[in-house]
């Protein structure tokens, strides 16, 4: 008895879950009266926006890294300058 009910509360929850996430945007009458990010967001495969987005974190990272990696090397540099003169 107690199997039964956990697995029809399971069962409920991804009928949930698979009505939440369905297709359609929910909160707007039709997509032309939405914003232009819906707009894009519904037009596009969904796929390519998540691409792109996680190629943009990458680049931000990868700048930063960079960048931190530029100073690490000028301050090893004014330390060994540092450790020149004395």
């Amino acid at each position: 008895m107690r199997l039964n009910f956990i697995q029809e509360s399971t069962s409920s929850t991804v009928d949930t879950l698979t009505q939440s996430y369905s297709g359609k945007w929910e909160g707007t009458e039709s997509i032309e009266q939405s914003s232009a990010f819906i707009q894009l967001m519904a037009s596009n495969d969904l796929i390519f926006v998540v691409l792109g987005v996680s190629l943009i974190i990458w680049f931000v990272l990868l700048f930063y890294l960079i960048k931190v990696d530029r100073n690490v090397s000028k301050l090893e540099e004014s330390f060994k300058e540092k450790e020149n003169e004395a």
